[in-house]
C-alpha cells in the first residue's frame, strides 16, 4: 500500500468515529506500527487536517477537512448507488430526489474512467408498492434534526384517532412503510408509529427538553431490552 492510499485510509478511519480513538486501535486497523501511525497523523495535521488528540489519549478528526478527489474502488460505487436507489424507491419524494442529486454530483467528479461504473452498476432494486402517507415526511425529518415537537393525530390498527405530541427521534424504513420512533407524551414512553397512519402532523416550535442522541440510545436500549425477553 502507498504512503498516499494509507493516509487517505486513515481519514476514512477517522471519520467513521466521533469520539477519540485509542492509538494502537487505529494501527492494528491499518496493519501499521504505532510509530508508523504518529508520522503519518503529523503528516495529516501539517496538511490541514485538525485531528485532536496525543498518544495515549486518542484521536478524533474535527469536521471541515476537504479530502483529495474522490477515489472510490467499483465496490464502493455500487454500494453508493444501491443505496441511492433503495431512497428513491422507498423514501419520501424529497429524500428521493436528493439520493438522485447525491449520485450525480459523485458521477461528475469521479475519474472518468470510473463514471461508467455508475451507469452500469450491477445491483439493483425490486420495486415496491409502498403505504401511501398523506402527510409530509420532508416536515418530520426536519423537526427530528432541530428536536423539535411534532403534534400529531394518528389511526391504530382499528382506525381510532388519537391526537398526542411526541418528540420524533427516528424514522425506519421498512419495505413498504416508513415507521416514526418518538417519545410520546400522552404514553409517558417510547413508541413507534407508522408513517401511513398518520393523519396530521404539525411541526412546533417547541424544542423537546432533552438531547436527541440520548433519548436515541435509551430507544436502542429498549429495543435491544424487547428482542432478547422474545427469544
Amino acid at each position: 500500500m502507498s504512503r498516499a492510499s494509507r493516509l487517505l485510509d486513515l481519514l476514512q478511519l477517522l471519520r467513521r468515529h466521533r469520539a477519540p480513538v485509542a492509538g494502537p486501535e487505529l494501527a492494528r486497523a491499518l496493519g501499521i506500527s504505532l510509530r508508523t501511525l504518529y508520522r503519518d497523523v503529523a503528516t495529516l495535521r501539517a496538511q490541514g487536517a485538525d485531528i485532536s488528540g496525543d498518544p495515549g489519549l486518542g484521536y478524533v478528526l474535527r469536521p471541515g477537512f476537504t479530502l483529495p478527489p474522490l477515489n472510490l474502488s467499483e465496490d464502493e460505487i455500487e454500494a453508493l448507488v444501491l443505496g441511492a436507489r433503495w431512497v428513491a424507491a422507498r423514501g419520501d419524494a424529497r429524500l428521493g430526489a436528493a439520493a438522485e442529486d447525491a449520485v450525480a454530483k459523485v458521477r461528475a467528479v469521479l475519474p472518468e474512467a470510473l463514471r461508467e461504473s455508475v451507469d452500469a452498476v450491477t445491483l439493483t432494486v425490486p420495486g415496491v408498492q409502498a403505504a401511501m402517507t398523506v402527510v409530509d415526511v420532508a416536515g418530520i425529518r426536519a423537526a427530528i434534526r432541530k428536536e423539535h415537537k411534532i403534534a400529531i393525530a394518528y389511526r391504530d390498527e382499528r382506525g381510532a384517532l388519537t391526537r398526542r405530541t411526541v418528540w420524533p427521534l427516528l424514522i425506519g424504513f421498512f419495505e413498504r412503510v416508513m415507521v416514526l420512533a418518538a417519545w410520546c407524551e400522552l404514553r409517558r414512553d417510547y413508541r413507534g408509529f407508522r408513517v401511513d397512519r398518520i393523519a396530521e402532523c404539525e411541526v412546533t416550535a417547541t424544542r423537546y427538553p432533552r438531547q436527541r442522541k440520548v433519548m436515541v440510545a435509551e430507544w436502542r436500549e429498549k429495543q435491544h431490552v424487547v428482542a432478547a425477553a422474545r427469544n
